[in-house]
């Protein structure tokens, strides 16, 4: 149900196409991700406009709420949603661990070590009772903060739940670690993983592309064991996955590690990670695919793109806060080389006015803007490996 042809190679970078039963994407990749089925304040024109070939939607919130049986009866996500283009789920498994260890914690896949050194053990306890999330060898269970709902989601059920769903792309049901998770428990986490996955390929729908997930937290060998256990299975891609380490050069080891034990011919897809500097770093280290709900979140909360010809750098994470004084007469567009309609139409005035009144439209605007500029940079981005000029724009990006 999947096929996968690389059409030009720089070094360990690729760029290919992935053709699903419901079209096809280039990559390298950005996913944006409609949680419930949407991309919030933005409509499937807006997509459209902006060139999105693939959308990521949530397997355990779709469960919760309307119900992945519901979406069947309905004719699937794609026409619920009325998306024509190829839709990936993920298992459920994230969720394990942000409704779990990482609110017990409080840490996101990488938790770096300042964070680290200021947890206080009063601190954790606190946390740990906002848990909603807890892992057993069969599943997890979880109880829905809204309603008190418990829900068990286990191998079987997850792949059920994205055979309801209809997904072109789906994810084996993993056990995603946390940064503060010690090696003991990567340990049996990663046994847990491994022995899901087993069980996915077995449940999962054959007219869907199922991808294995790649775990093992921050230890090379478990990393590689884990690696090599999905390689030597009949998935049509690989997910990397779990706790990145305590920093993003953890991150770009573990990458190291992993890749050049993967098919060369298959996909390979890094969960969560979508910062502009990470989309040039693991796509140098042969990502093909990435997905990440900053673009759409960062917006929401008054936090827009700019490129290096706006002042962007890796200092401010590429990103202005339009909520400052500064902006209050700033009849700029948020970035002069952005062709958005947002940037083409309104100014950074404009736009601090709509965030400071909670204004509706600034949402929808900010969001398209930021979606966007994410979307124009991953396609720079492919050119530029085709072109053979990746280096340059990575230092015109990046510094260095």
């Amino acid at each position: 149900m999947l096929k996968f042809k690389i059409k030009a190679t720089l070094d360990r970078m690729r760029v290919g196409v992935v053709k699903t039963r419901h079209g096809s994407f280039k990559t390298p990749v950005f996913i944006p991700v409609a949680t419930l089925g949407a991309i919030r304040g933005l409509d499937n024109r807006d997509l459209k406009d902006m060139g999105v070939e693939v959308i990521l939607a949530n397997t355990y919130h779709l469960h919760l709420r309307p119900g992945d049986e519901l979406i069947r009866e309905l004719g699937g996500l794609h026409k619920f949603m009325n998306f024509d283009g190829p839709i990936v789920t993920d298992s459920g498994g994230f969720q394990a661990f942000s409704l779990g260890y990482g609110l017990e914690h409080g840490v996101g896949k990488i938790a770096n070590n300042i964070f680290l050194e200021g947890l206080k053990e009063a601190k954790l306890k606190e946390m740990e009772r906002k848990k909603f999330a807890f892992v057993n060898d069969r599943g997890v269970r979880f109880k829905d903060p809204k309603s008190g709902r418990i829900v068990e989601l286990t191998p079987k059920k997850s792949m059920e739940i994205q055979s309801n769903l209809g997904s072109d792309i789906i994810f084996a049901f993993d056990e995603c670690t946390s940064p503060l998770s010690d090696r003991k428990y990567t340990e049996k986490a990663l046994e847990r993983t491994h022995r899901w996955a087993e069980e996915c390929l077995e449940y999962y729908d054959k007219r869907q592309a199922l991808f294995g997930v790649v775990q093992g937290g921050e230890y090379r060998d478990l990393r590689e064991k884990s690696a090599k256990f999905m390689a030597e299975r009949d998935f049509a891609g690989y997910g990397i996955g779990g706790s990145l380490g305590k920093s993003k050069q953890d991150m770009l080891n573990i990458l190291d590690w992993v890749i050049p034990l993967l098919p060369e011919e298959k996909p390979r897809h890094l969960l969560g990670i979508g910062a502009v500097e990470d989309l040039f770093n693991c796509t140098e280290k042969g990502v093909d695919m990435f997905d990440c709900v900053a673009p759409a979140r960062w917006a929401r909360r008054g936090h827009l793109y700019v490129s290096p010809a706006e002042g962007g750098n890796v200092k401010n994470k590429f990103r202005i806060h339009i909520k400052n004084s500064s902006f209050t007469r700033d009849t700029r567009p948020v970035d002069r080389t952005c062709e958005c309609l947002v940037c083409q139409n309104y100014s950074r005035a404009y736009l601090k006015h709509l965030y400071k009144a909670n204004e509706l439209l600034y949402f929808r605007l900010a969001t398209y803007h930021n979606l966007y500029f994410i979307l124009k940079l991953m396609e720079k981005i492919r050119n530029s490996i085709i072109e053979g000029t990746f280096y340059e724009l990575k230092k015109e990006w990046l510094g260095g």
